[in-house]
């Protein structure tokens, strides 16, 4: 990022001179920790727009979402700072969209899960902010990405690029590809809760539920709030519940190639559950509390599909260190798929 446009960026959120220093290690938005001689501390991010097309409704939802979490007296999220002119976000002589938060002190986030605990709690926290959300209208918020977790759009993309795929390509996915298809059944699933919308209403969901986006208290080492909610918009329950499964039940992270080593660690997954079905406060239907074991299955074997997909495609997508690292990735999904249908 050019520092003359950082610095610029970053004095629209405060008062004086900004004292700026890269923070966290997301691969979406440049994020930056800023403070002022005022002794005010922001966190400031330039949004990336080739993930997220229309960043000022991730604005929209975010002050719709903070709206109602403080009239119903629920856990704040880190509140919005408003630029010197009154406004919530910023645009620079390139186009680039710039927002600040208000900066949690004393804070940390896990890059990976510390204890059964710990994932005990962060699942909790994340079904209690979207049960917190459980009276607002879900319309009232924007779709931040359309058909995010849709399985059935999934499918026929991992389908469309089997038939473009180039010969090599297709050949060394041809076991990943007909393990796939072998599992077809999670796509009928989907499809019927889907267009179930009494037993599996449309939630409010989180959609990017790992541990490092919870804060937990330094000294305390109690949860905060949940953080990083760019993509909160209308979905079902299953998303939350199997993103934390995927990123945090597994032994090993989705670029390893330790084949052997790729589990679904038990104490994890039933931390995971527990927490979210306590989290959620008896909203969940009896029908999405008795298929609650679905939802890890789906969001592995989603998260299957596009890697596959996008090495068929010619690796378009998912950023790569060498020629087959989407395939690997897309092994790895399958094994820990694998893992979790031996375990539930």
């Amino acid at each position: 990022m050019n520092d003359s446009i950082l610095q610029k960026a970053a004095s629209q959120f405060g008062q004086g001179e900004p004292l700026i220093e890269p923070f966290g290690a997301g691969l979406i938005n440049h994020s930056y920790k800023v403070g002022f001689n005022d002794g005010s501390t922001v966190l400031l991010q330039c949004i990336n727009q080739a993930t997220f097309s229309q960043p000022e409704n991730i604005i929209h939802n975010y002050r719709v979402i903070s709206d109602e979490l403080r009239l119903r007296g629920h856990t704040p999220v880190p509140p919005l700072v408003q630029t010197r002119k009154g406004k919530y976000f910023w645009l620079d002589e390139n186009g680039n969209f710039w927002r600040a938060t208000r900066f949690i002190e004393n804070a940390y986030s896990d890059t990976i899960p510390a204890s059964a605990a710990k994932v005990y709690l962060a699942a909790k926290c994340f079904a209690e902010f979207s049960t917190s959300l459980n009276r607002l209208d879900p319309d009232r918020l924007e779709i931040i990405i359309p058909r995010f977790h849709d399985l059935d759009h999934r499918y026929e993309q991992f389908e469309q690029a089997i038939m473009a795929a180039g010969i090599n390509r297709l050949l060394k996915a041809t076991h990943v590809i007909s393990s796939l298809r072998e599992r077809f059944d999670l796509v009928m699933f989907y499809r019927e809760a889907a267009a179930n919308t009494g037993d599996y209403p449309v939630r409010i969901m989180h959609h990017d539920c790992k541990i490092s986006n919870i804060l937990f208290d330094k000294i305390s080492h109690e949860v905060i709030c949940p953080v990083d909610l760019d993509t909160v918009m209308p979905g079902r329950f299953f998303s939350d519940i199997g993103d934390m499964v995927r990123t945090m039940a597994c032994s090993r992270e989705e670029n390893s190639i330790e084949w052997e080593n790729i589990e679904i660690v038990p104490e994890y997954y039933h931390a995971i559950i527990d927490g979210y079905v306590d989290g959620s406060q008896g909203t969940l239907t009896r029908t999405e509390t008795r298929n609650i074991n679905y939802a890890g299955r789906i969001m592995i074997y989603m998260q299957c599909l596009r890697f596959t997909t996008d090495f068929l495609n010619n690796d378009i997508y998912y950023k790569t260190q060498y020629p087959e690292q989407n395939l690997n990735r897309a092994l790895n999904q399958l094994i820990l798929l694998e893992k979790l249908e031996q375990l539930v």
